[in-house]
């Protein structure tokens, strides 16, 4: 799963370590166990890697404000 998670560094994924723990974030640094993660407010999440579950590339869509016709 480490060396796994190094190839998607800089990439946007979404981790679920469970039925109520999702996390999304750009993969900043992958070390020591933990994978590092930055949300879009900068924030980062420190996540154990033997507890991810599921590991999803997320693709960038974009939304539209206003109502579909």
């Amino acid at each position: 799963m480490e060396e796994y998670l190094k190839q998607m560094m800089g990439k946007k994924i979404d981790i679920s370590c469970g039925a109520n723990s999702n996390v999304r974030g750009e993969v900043v640094v992958v070390k020591d166990g933990l994978v590092h993660l930055r949300d879009e407010h900068e924030r980062t999440a420190y996540v154990s890697i033997e507890k991810i579950a599921i590991v999803r590339e997320v693709g960038e869509t974009q939304t539209r404000p206003g109502f579909v016709v």
